[in-house]
C-alpha cells in the first residue's frame, strides 16, 4: 500500500509559479513511477506529467510541455511539479499517482492522493 498527500496548491495569477509536493509512504517509494493528472471543472482528468522510476526520463502532456516539470526526490520520498508561467486554464485539481509501470494511461495508476487546487486568476 502507498499513501499520496499532495500539497502545494493555492491562488496565483497568471503568469505566475507554483511548486507542487506529493509525498509518498508506505511501500518503497523507488518501485514506482510517479505522476501528475488533473481535473479541471466539468471536465475529465487528463494526465499533466511522469517520471520513471529512476527519475530519468519524464513525459508531458503537450499543453504544459515547456511550462512544467516534474522531479523526485529518493530522500523525502517526494514528487514534485513545478509550475511556471500559468495560465488560467491551468486551473484544476491536481492529483499525484504511483504506477508499477511507466505509463501517461489513468487506467495505469495503481495509487492516487485526493488532489490539491490550483486556481490561476487571469
Amino acid at each position: 500500500q502507498v499513501q499520496l498527500v499532495e500539497s502545494g496548491g493555492g491562488l496565483v495569477q497568471a503568469g505566475g509559479s507554483l511548486r507542487l509536493s506529493c509525498a509518498a509512504s508506505g511501500r518503497t517509494f523507488s518501485s514506482y513511477a510517479m505522476a501528475w493528472f488533473r481535473q479541471a471543472p466539468g471536465k475529465e482528468r487528463e494526465f499533466v506529467a511522469v517520471i520513471t522510476r529512476s527519475g530519468y526520463t519524464t513525459t508531458y502532456a503537450d499543453s504544459v510541455k515547456g511550462r512544467f516539470t516534474i522531479s523526485r526526490s529518493y530522500v523525502k520520498n517526494t514528487v514534485y511539479l513545478q509550475m511556471d508561467s500559468l495560465k488560467p486554464e491551468d486551473t484544476a485539481v491536481y492529483y499525484c499517482a504511483a504506477a508499477s509501470r511507466f505509463s501517461t494511461l489513468e487506467n495505469d495508476m495503481n495509487y492516487w492522493g485526493k488532489g490539491t487546487l490550483v486556481t490561476v486568476s487571469s
